[in-house]
């Protein structure tokens, strides 16, 4: 029987992945490099800022790749005060209020972003818990965010539904074993699909997620 509903944040609560595509762009042109949409989307979309500054810029020590993500995080911050919710969200958990399930926030968005977006989108005071990689010290694709969540609520993976936008998310709620709804603010269905989500959906207003939640 389902007991949680578990949610990525950036790109799946809410589209945030044209704002962090620009606070990169502003950040990396400080040091002579240009990313495109295409680069963003295969290279940066879903992941933590060290795998991704290691990767672009393996020259910084880790003070100064501390220093740069914290310069894009404050950019994304400034950028971001107008953020909304993803279509039906706010009647999804108002959904699982009703059906008293369990539900959650799974993200790898640092500590202080994640709580701006929830304020701002006015959900800080809506989820049972916010599961943090930050917290675990290893983040998505790797499971243990969602791992932490099931533990968290004392349920197992079926009595799960996760919600993801990125190949790394969809890759860590799928290794967790939950069944994964792809959401497609970021990736082509097809992306989704191939790595395993139950299927993909523009947003939570499909036919297709209220026929199975019902």
């Amino acid at each position: 029987m389902l007991a949680a509903l578990l949610y990525d944040l950036d790109g799946t609560i809410a589209d945030t992945d044209p704002v962090h595509f620009i606070a990169w762009q502003d950040v990396l042109q400080g040091f002579d490099l240009h990313i495109d949409e295409t680069i963003y989307k295969q290279r940066l979309s879903g992941r933590t800022n060290p795998p991704i500054i290691a990767e672009f810029l393996p020259q910084l020590t880790a003070a100064e790749s501390e220093e740069l993500a914290d310069r894009k995080e404050a950019r994304f911050r400034e950028l971001a005060e107008q953020l909304e919710p993803i279509a039906g969200l706010r009647e999804l958990i108002e959904w699982g209020k009703q059906n008293s399930l369990k539900q959650a926030v799974v993200t790898n968005a640092p500590r202080e972003n994640a709580r701006f977006m929830l304020k701002v989108l006015k959900l800080d005071q809506v989820f049972d818990r916010v599961i943090l990689a930050d917290d675990l010290g290893i983040g998505k694709p790797d499971p243990a965010p969602y791992l932490a969540a099931l533990k968290e609520f004392g349920i197992e993976p079926q009595q799960a539904i996760a919600f993801e936008d990125s190949p790394s998310g969809v890759q860590s709620a799928v290794a967790a074993k939950i069944s994964t709804i792809g959401i497609t603010s970021t990736q082509l269905p097809e992306t989704l699909c191939e790595l395993g989500v139950k299927f993909a959906i523009a947003d939570f207003t499909a036919p297709e997620l209220w026929a199975l939640l019902k």
